[in-house]
């Protein structure tokens, strides 16, 4: 099958298809147009898939434009931030990074030539009677008092505008349109608003800012844009959109396609709710591994290729609806079950003393980095008198299901030796801390000599050469699917969304760990470094998933 009858199909490639084919459009130019007042999150991901893997698809172009029209709540950290996620998730913009604000002046001059024709005006209602004015679903607005401004008037008093010679809130510039039209966007939108804030590219500059409506549509246009894809909450805008480019003299006519917005179990998608976990410290920042957001996934050891693959897999409709948190995972745990290295890590760690090894005695065993993958290679781990297991991985007693280290009972220590609990020590509580047991010298990478094969396999570090690790193991930041919908979203965090391991023992090969390199601790899940607070000298490791989905267990 050739590649281009392996691309995915949308209904959106269907629209690009019949354009080309009818000459509408004879090359693709798409662009990805993120507001810089925040950090990205996993819709994004989507749209910045769909948006440069079309303009790849059909040879064409895909731009990188911030929509920085609202400077109060704009930072240049987050314009980095954007950046480095569209670059780490495998895709190259063209040309220049554009700026809305890089078309400020002509922005105006579109501005002016609206009320040149008589099609805008500047409104000196306030903030309460435009809502009033505008009229709800059912009933029309009503006209306002400044409506009918002769154009030379407007035209001054936009002037005083960019001059600053009127307050934040006093007026705005207003499209004038329809106050009856049943869409509520087209009753003569606000265009134009006076906001005294520093623009992180232009300075202080301008005193005025033109609204997302106007501008999006200006800027697709000057930028040749041919598909303008953006979320269903846009789509009765598109009215608007059209009517901006049908009543301004420019020549390039783009179109606005809308498709569904990811919705994703267990989270939240609102940068206004995303912001307030932030602000009011719930969460440790925008790139905390709990957080739905392209760096939270980074961090936590997501690869590119889970969440271009989770975008696939979700595919492009127009209908609204929620993705499973289990499709997500099933992405990156495909990818790191092929390609993790495995190595072995105890976070829970109890004694295990080998009673009849050689006292001084310390093995280099060669052990498999990957089961099935020998190209991965090995690695050296070495192998003592004394040992950390699981405290989870002995009981004094228990039944046939339990496959672990047992009184009495044989398992394999991973890439080792059988060995046979012989007794345990406890503390003045109970809590087993020392176990004892005796190893076949005979079994290393070979069945016991009578034959009988051990039940089960535990893994294990050495105790004298291990190393010392925090491990946080992350959880699902929500306690229900649907958290936008609780009256309290705050209220539905879930407690054991973060769990620190401070007391982890893990084999010396980790001193060579690398940030977004993920590893399976055996047994346990997959882990990478994490590439925020991880040092030489303090290993921090964070759950990327488990090695499978426990919440299907809880919630069926």
């Amino acid at each position: 099958m050739s590649e281009v009858e392996n691309r995915p199909t949308n209904f959106i490639r269907q629209i690009i298809d019949a354009d080309l084919a009818s000459g509408t459009h004879t090359s693709v130019q798409t662009r990805f147009p993120p507001e810089p007042n925040g950090y990205l999150h996993i819709g994004h991901a989507k749209s910045i898939c769909l948006n440069f893997g079309i303009a790849k698809d059909y040879n064409g172009l895909c731009n990188l434009r911030f929509d920085d029209t609202n400077p109060e709540k704009e930072d240049i950290d987050y314009v980095n931030s954007i950046k480095e996620d569209v670059h780490w998730l495998g895709f190259q913009w063209s040309g220049d990074i554009h700026y809305s604000s890089d078309y400020f002046d002509r922005l105006y001059g579109y501005a002016v030539e609206l009320i040149e024709k008589g099609l805008a005006y500047v409104c000196f209602l306030n903030a309460e009677q435009t809502r009033e004015y505008r009229g709800t679903l059912k009933q029309p607005g009503k006209n306002s008092p400044y409506r009918d401004t002769s154009p030379a008037e407007n035209l001054a008093l936009f002037e005083k505008m960019k001059n600053g010679e009127f307050k934040e809130g006093e007026c705005a510039l207003r499209a004038k349109i329809d106050m009856a039209s049943s869409f509520m966007c087209m009753r003569d939108p606000v265009i134009y608003r006076i906001k005294f804030a520093h623009h992180h590219q232009t300075g202080d500059k301008w005193c005025i800012y033109p609204m997302y409506d106007f501008t999006h549509c200006i800027s697709d246009a000057i930028e040749n844009i041919t598909h303008s894809l953006c979320t269903l909450e846009f789509q009765d805008n598109r009215r608007l959109y059209d009517w901006v480019i049908d009543n301004i003299s420019i020549e390039s006519r783009p179109r606005q396609y809308e498709f569904s917005r990811l919705n994703l179990e267990y989270t939240v998608m609102s940068k206004r709710k995303l912001n307030s976990l932030v602000t009011e410290k719930l969460v440790d920042g925008w790139d905390d591994p709990r957080m739905p957001t392209i760096a939270a996934f980074r961090r936590r050891g997501y690869t590119p290729g889970s969440l271009r693959e989770f975008a696939k897999r979700i595919g492009v409709t127009k209908m609204d609806n929620t993705v499973e948190m289990s499709v997500l995972e099933a992405c990156i745990r495909e990818d790191l079950n092929d390609n993790a290295p495995r190595a072995m890590a105890v976070l829970n760690p109890i004694k295990l003393v080998i009673e009849n090894y050689p006292q001084d005695q310390v093995e280099q065993l060669t052990v498999k980095n990957h089961p099935s993958d020998e190209s991965q290679g090995t690695r050296i781990v070495p192998f003592a008198k004394e040992l950390y297991i699981e405290v989870e991985d002995f009981r004094e007693e228990a039944n046939k299901k339990y496959k672990r280290l047992v009184l009495g009972k044989a398992v394999r220590l991973r890439g080792a030796y059988v060995v046979t609990a012989t007794g345990c020590d406890k503390d003045a509580d109970g809590n087993i801390t020392t176990v004892y047991c005796q190893y076949d010298d005979k079994t290393l990478g070979k069945n016991p000599e009578d034959g009988t094969k051990p039940k089960g396999v535990i893994h294990w570090v050495s105790a004298e050469q291990s190393l010392d690790a925090t491990v946080r193991l992350y959880d699902r930041l929500f306690t229900v699917p649907n958290p936008a919908a609780a009256e309290d979203f705050h209220s539905v965090i879930n407690p054991e969304s973060l769990v620190v391991i401070e007391n982890a023992k893990v084999e010396p090969a980790l001193a060579q760990a690398k940030p977004e390199l993920a590893y399976q601790f055996e047994r346990q899940g997959y882990f990478c470094l994490d590439n925020k607070e991880a040092t030489a000298d303090h290993l921090v490791f964070n759950r990327t998933v488990g090695l499978r989905d426990t919440w299907a267990k809880i919630s069926g």
